[in-house]
């Protein structure tokens, strides 16, 4: 299971850099557990500890819940715990004008709400947000961001997912949710195989 999402207002923290990879978001260190717990504290580690200002260290952005960046986001290598530490932070929308296919994907998987949004309004975003008091609207079910003045912005957003992400539904829950469908499915299946054998014998 997975942590339902329909609609969200929170601070955004800006983060103005472009092409960061899932070793940047989770050091490879931090990958040798076994479970999917216990990445947060860990997340953009280097950055935080060669940088005193980088956002994640600052006060203004304690407790934001949006996380705003640049194009290719979660480019690099397939790690699942990329999405998992984000997670963890408390992060549960991250606005950027492309992301990276296979982060993407994990995202989804996990309900980490992905939002992109054309490139000049993500810069808009970034520089508003420097104030610390950014507050974003994020209504996954209507699949619709509204900023703070009032502005509507409409986004993509995979429809099995967003179902999902909704009910709270990880792959293996969905398939679980359905178990009496597919039974069904299999009953009626069997009846048309025994029906087509016996019609055939006679």
């Amino acid at each position: 299971m997975i942590q339902p999402f329909q609609k969200i207002t929170a601070k955004n923290i800006p983060l103005p850099i472009k092409d960061i990879d899932t070793d940047m978001i989770i050091p490879a260190q931090y990958l040798t557990k076994t479970d999917s717990s216990g990445y947060g504290e860990n997340l953009f580690e280097r950055l935080r500890n060669d940088d005193p200002n980088f956002p994640l260290n600052q006060e203004k952005y304690k407790d934001g819940k949006i996380l705003t960046t640049r194009s290719n986001f979660g480019c690099g290598s397939s790690r699942e715990h990329a999405v998992w530490a984000l997670l963890q932070w408390g992060i549960r929308v991250v606005i950027a004008p492309s992301f990276a296919d296979i982060f993407f994907n994990n995202a989804a998987k996990n309900g980490l709400v992905l939002v992109r949004l054309p490139e000049e309004v993500v810069e808009t975003i970034l520089k508003d947000s420097e104030s610390g008091e950014y507050i974003i609207s994020v209504d996954l079910e209507s699949q619709k961001i509204t900023l703070p003045d009032g502005t509507i912005y409409d986004f993509p957003f995979d429809s099995f997912r967003k179902e999902c992400i909704l009910k709270g539904l990880d792959d293996l829950a969905y398939i679980q949710s359905v178990n009496q469908e597919i039974e069904k499915w299999h009953e009626k299946r069997k009846s048309k195989i025994f029906y087509s054998t016996l019609t055939r014998n006679f």
